[in-house]
């Protein structure tokens, strides 16, 4: 898809993933002092007991079999209105801005107690000497992570979502590489060098299929659920997470453009390149991961199923005898 720059310019932008903490925060890439690690003395969530991301551990993970495909409404056209590409400072994102486009673009069914409009989609990365994804997958980090946001179609606004536990559900995606350009991303490829540094965007003047993006339809239903958090300040724990266990390909050229580009700071600034954007695995807490009917749990968890399977007919035939 050809990319139409309509703008151009340096902004303050209202984020609506990242919390509004009470301080500036920053990745330990950009400097240790606001990392992560002091993300608590910002906003005492960040300390919370649900954070995210997590290790997936699917020797861990619960079968939920209630757990089917996800209706996604609106993902398969190219919805109306104008998206904008944004170098916020601490990732690239691209904003759904706009009730329309909103309304037309959403998820519900799966165990999401409502439907939920998109909101923006954004990216995790580390650097062309480590990978960068937010969760890990049975101690696996991956090279990216996409986050697509969405916000329970019965509230209006960021600030009215984040008062429910359910208020959010974001749609996390794992990305390899391989030796194949993938043609989905070409549009952002070329946006990227347009906003590479903080408060650069640029708008569309048409937007794709979000299912472009993603995995091929028959893996969708692949995935595991908990709850948790925002990954930024102020860490709010009112997100409904699904992650896919099916990757997104794409290129090392492609790869290396999505992670190499962007800087954390702006035009006149001392150029710091924006790596290592992610958050660390937080603790589960006592916190379940639930399995969808048709994700991976892995084979320690069936034989353990399989052995109390096993204990549980032996004692039934024991009683049988005794009687």
């Amino acid at each position: 898809m050809k990319l139409h720059l309509l703008c151009f310019t340096f902004f303050t932008w209202p984020l609506v993933v990242h919390g509004s903490g009470g301080g500036p925060w920053c990745y330990s890439s950009q400097d240790p002092k606001c990392g992560p690690d002091h993300w608590k003395d910002i906003s005492h969530n960040c300390g919370g007991e649900s954070q995210s991301p997590i290790n997936i551990e699917r020797s861990k993970v619960k079968r939920d079999s209630h757990l089917g495909g996800i209706s996604f409404q609106g993902y398969d056209h190219a919805t109306p209105g104008r998206w904008k590409l944004i170098n916020d400072g601490h990732s690239v994102l691209l904003s759904l801005s706009g009730e329309v486009i909103q309304s037309h673009v959403n998820i519900s069914g799966a165990g999401l107690p409502n439907t939920y409009r998109a909101l923006q989609f954004h990216f995790h990365w580390g650097s062309s000497t480590r990978d960068g994804s937010e969760h890990l997958m049975d101690g696996k980090q991956y090279p990216m992570e996409l986050h697509i946001v969405h916000m329970n179609a019965k509230y209006q606004s960021i600030t009215e979502a984040k008062k429910d536990p359910q208020g959010l559900a974001v749609l996390g995606f794992f990305f390899t590489v391989s030796e194949i350009d993938n043609p989905s991303y070409n549009t952002l490829e070329a946006g990227m060098k347009n906003v590479s540094l903080k408060g650069e965007f640029i708008e569309l003047d048409s937007t794709f299929p979000l299912e472009m993006l993603l995995p091929p339809h028959d893996k969708l239903s692949r995935y595991y659920r908990y709850q948790g958090s925002l990954t930024t300040p102020d860490c709010s724990e009112v997100v409904i997470w699904t992650v896919f266990e099916d990757p997104i390909s794409i290129s090392q050229k492609q790869l290396k453009i999505m992670t190499e580009t962007a800087h954390f700071t702006a035009n006149g600034e001392t150029l710091v390149k924006m790596s290592d954007n992610f958050r660390t695995p937080q603790p589960l807490k006592g916190r379940k991961v639930w399995a969808s009917k048709d994700a991976t749990v892995s084979h320690s968890n069936a034989i353990r199923a399989s052995f109390l399977s096993m204990c549980l007919i032996s004692l039934a035939t024991c009683i049988l005898l005794l009687f």
